[in-house]
């Protein structure tokens, strides 16, 4: 639920920063587009609610300035005025995982989710070289750009996540009554390590990588690894390994690269922090996956074989392209389905692989 804009259309921030338009809003800040008067550009604006988080906000700027990388949100600026402190990052036309990609799609197939863990674990090895631990890594932190071609990918929030870690622990520690009235900390939790919530303040490193392969799980499966909510707690220190996602084995097309995936996940979730890799060893480990990278495409299922075994697909761009059951991945597609997929050559119809359903505007919690 959004609270009361801090800023309207129009405000000038230090005679500079004009507000374009409200973004959004965490546990911790509000998000604003706003253009930078003096290079003639869109910024994001980033603001705190509340006193608390006004005398951690400079030592989050300096935190995450230390952090340069393309699949990094960069920092631009840090100003203070009468008023509040303000951080300045890149603004990123896009939308973040949870809103654009997991509740466009519910479930994402082995290719996009293997690039989208390579770019991320670039990003968190540059973090992690520059001794900057992110701690509150989720959907919500994630941007991307281009639609579900995911042109661009950038993690944020970097410095707002050290506070957002202390409101973490610290409900944490107090227990049921304070977790649940912590909406940051209910955001985080499916996605926490079990030494965060064990030590209360032992995130480091291997922490982000827990949280890495929590949020791949979820893209490949749907299904958050150890559940929602506040049984998530006793779920993620005491339950074994999530299962294999069902929809990698169910299609040879996505078994080979699925399970390389699923191994990966299941060492990221490692319970002890010391036997999970590093941000640098996923990286070196996604160089050696054997994805592709294809244009995605939206359009209609339009026509279906009465066997239910292939079907067709009229394409936004009006071509029409042939599909096969096997390469759907998730939920089939009945006619009339929105699906998004990649097209390659081939006669009288170009073949499309993979193919996911899009699934309707309902939220995952």
């Amino acid at each position: 639920m959004i609270g009361t804009q801090i800023h309207t259309v129009g405000d000038l921030i230090d005679n500079r920063y004009e507000i374009l338009r409200f973004v959004g809003e965490g546990g911790m800040q509000q998000v604003y587009c706003a253009l930078d008067s003096v290079l003639g550009r869109e910024v994001a604006l980033k603001v705190p609610k509340n006193s608390s988080a006004q005398k951690r906000f400079k030592r989050s700027a300096v935190v995450s300035a230390k952090v340069n990388h393309p699949n990094v949100a960069k920092t631009l600026d840090y100003i203070e005025t009468d008023s509040s402190p303000y951080l300045i990052e890149e603004f990123i036309s896009g939308k973040d995982l949870k809103e654009g990609l997991l509740q466009q799609l519910g479930i994402v197939d082995p290719y996009l989710t293997a690039k989208i863990l390579h770019y991320l674990a670039k990003g968190i090895a540059a973090s992690h070289s520059a001794g900057v631990i992110h701690r509150d890594l989720k959907p919500s932190n994630i941007m991307f750009a281009g639609e579900f071609n995911l042109s661009e990918i950038k993690i944020t929030d970097f410095g707002i996540a050290k506070m957002a870690e202390e409101e973490i622990v610290n409900a944490v520690e107090g227990g049921e009554s304070s977790t649940s009235a912590s909406a940051t900390v209910m955001g985080a939790l499916p996605y926490m390590a079990p030494e965060m919530i064990k030590e209360a303040r032992e995130a480091g490193k291997p922490s982000d990588i827990w949280a890495l392969g929590a949020m791949m799980y979820e893209l490949l499966s749907g299904q958050k690894p150890f559940g929602f909510g506040l049984t998530v707690i006793r779920n993620i220190l005491e339950d074994p390994a999530p299962q294999k996602p069902k929809f990698i084995d169910e299609k040879l097309q996505f078994q080979s690269l699925g399970n390389e995936l699923y191994s990966l996940i299941l060492e990221c979730l490692d319970k002890d922090p010391v036997n999970r890799p590093t941000a640098d060893d996923l990286v070196q480990r996604c160089e050696e996956l054997c994805y592709p990278v294809v244009e995605r495409q939206i359009g209609t299922c339009s026509d279906l074989h009465p066997t239910r075994s292939w079907g067709k697909i009229s394409s936004d761009n009006g071509e029409t392209i042939f599909f096969h059951f096997d390469s759907v991945y998730g939920n089939k597609p009945t006619l009339g389905s929105r699906v998004c997929f990649s097209a390659f050559l081939g006669s009288p119809h170009q073949r499309a692989h993979p193919v996911v359903v899009i699934q309707s505007a309902t939220p995952n919690p």
